[in-house]
């Protein structure tokens, strides 16, 4: 068995893959709260989706191969098989979104988030894992059981507090807190997963095939831009403080009309309305 090293640059690669997390977490938090003021099924659907891409491809996903930068093994090179590596991405946007629109549709129950946190979970540890096949090497790669339940009962339980939050959270500083919370579960399932990794080296019978680490740069650079000009946008598109009025689950708050001033007359005052007869000629 050859020594496995995680970080390989000191706290650099842990600590912007938490920060990375924290923010696709954050504006996925932030775009559940707007779906749940959205005045039609369009504008709610529209919002889910942005949700589970900042959740699932930003949250999620590159958190993971950020954290993946910083994992070597020494003496023997490290590369990534496309097709896996693109369906790990594709995992983790759909099964948030499924989970997403479980709970964020009709009213909410708790079976509802039990289910599609039970669907989350296991879908967002079936993404870590594929992406970790994805990895080539000269070398097998076994897995400890025991680390490995583990691993999908951490997603399986963050999946489901997450979707909890989806649906409940309506100030600005508990969806900041619920993120940094969301932050912390997801970096706690990769590593989790990532120990239960153990590789033997074994002579290579072709030549190891794939992408460098490096070459994942460049589109975690553009997922960083892109959530961050997301972010900004949702910020814009409504206070937060507007969702102290919204009831999760219930049919969105009709829109704020100007009073005017035969509102504020007292009923006594007014004019009595004039019935309508029907004319009988």
């Amino acid at each position: 068995m050859v020594h496995l090293n995680q970080f390989s640059y000191g706290w650099l690669n842990p600590g912007l893959a938490y920060a990375l997390s924290v923010l696709g977490s954050l504006l996925g938090l932030i775009c559940t709260a707007r779906a749940r003021r959205a005045l039609t099924n369009g504008e709610r659907a529209r919002w889910l989706l942005l949700a589970a891409w900042a959740i699932g491809g930003t949250g999620i996903w590159v958190m993971h191969f950020m954290a993946m930068l910083g994992f070597t093994v020494p003496g023997m090179p490290v590369r990534y098989d496309v097709p896996m590596t693109l369906a790990s991405w594709i995992t983790a946007v759909v099964v948030v979104a499924l989970g997403l629109f479980i709970v964020g549709f009709g009213k909410p129950s708790v079976p509802k988030v039990l289910s599609a946190g039970i669907l989350t979970g296991v879908g967002v540890a079936a993404m870590h894992y594929t992406g970790m096949g994805a990895m080539r090497m000269a070398g097998v790669v076994v897995y400890d059981r025991t680390l490995v339940i583990a691993s999908v009962v951490i997603a399986v339980v963050a999946a489901t507090v997450a979707l909890f939050f989806t649906i409940t959270l309506r100030n600005g500083l508990a969806i900041a807190a619920a993120a940094a919370i969301m932050g912390v579960a997801v970096c706690g399932m990769h590593y989790t997963g990532m120990f239960a990794m153990s590789v033997y080296r074994q002579a290579p019978t072709e030549p190891i095939k794939g992408l460098t680490p490096v070459s994942f740069i460049a589109p975690i650079v553009v997922f960083v831009l892109l959530v961050s000009i997301s972010l900004f946008y949702a910020l814009l598109n409504r206070p937060l403080d507007d969702m102290e009025h919204t009831d999760p689950g219930g049919p969105p708050a009709p829109p704020l009309v100007p009073a005017t001033p035969d509102a504020f007359t007292p009923s006594s005052a007014r004019a009595p309305r004039t019935p309508y007869v029907r004319s009988t000629r």
